[in-house]
């Protein structure tokens, strides 16, 4: 595969085989050559557990100290009281039986993320389907299944996000924007990885976590060493 002279030079800084300290891979991502747009920093964790085995799921939420980066649009499907409060918190879109005609009869998808009162769930299961695949039915374990929200659109905003296995074992989830500097990328993986290693399952055995690297949009991946949390 062709790489960039950007990507290229970016290896360069890398030292072959080296396990970095966590705080020292965020101010190398932070120094290697620039792209022309503020790239995402993702954190990939693969864990020691078995995803085909419901007692062995790793998922979970976690507030961002310092957000995404990317502000997420939020669809709340609710009615009355809940939908006037989901309002007056920031949600972008709004509804109930209308938003989810719009998804069926329109293909829509104006959103990075769904959060509906419990008893829309017999609604929003029409839409299993199509909003599975792409990961966006709300899931009580998420909190985005829930008559509170308020906070749950206010979280959402403030930097919440969702970590969960892959079919592989592996987590991957953006940490922020290489221009959020070393400091404040460190605070958020620090938040994140914490969380994954209180999400241990009991039925777990042997190495948790079996590697962490973390890498920007464009660039080369970084070998963490997670021992070290």
């Amino acid at each position: 595969m062709f790489r960039g002279k950007k990507y290229q030079d970016s290896v360069k800084l890398i030292e072959s085989g080296k396990l970095y300290d966590p705080q020292d891979a965020m101010k190398l991502i932070t120094e290697m050559p620039k792209a022309k747009f503020d790239e995402t920093v993702e954190l990939h964790v693969r864990l020691g557990v078995d995803s085909r085995h419901a007692d062995q799921q790793v998922r979970g939420v976690v507030v961002l100290p310092h957000g995404t980066g990317k502000t997420k649009k939020i669809l709340v499907l609710a009615k009355g009281d809940k939908a006037k409060e989901a309002e007056e918190a920031g949600a972008d879109f709004v509804g109930a039986e209308d938003m989810v005609a719009k998804i069926q009869g329109e293909n829509w998808f104006g959103f990075d993320v769904v959060v509906a009162t419990p008893d829309m769930m017999g609604v929003v299961g029409r839409l299993g389907k199509v909003l599975g695949p792409k990961g966006l039915m709300p899931n009580p374990k998420a909190g985005t299944v829930t008559m509170d929200v308020k906070k749950a659109v206010t979280e959402l905003k403030a930097g919440k996000i969702e970590y969960r296995l892959d079919k592989t074992n592996i987590i991957h989830c953006p940490i922020g924007k290489v221009s959020f500097g070393e400091e404040k990328l460190y605070e958020n993986y620090a938040a994140l990885f914490d969380a994954i290693l209180k999400a241990k399952p009991a039925a777990a055995k042997g190495q948790y976590v079996k590697s962490a690297v973390v890498a920007t949009t464009m660039g080369p991946a970084v070998k963490l060493n997670a021992a070290k949390n």
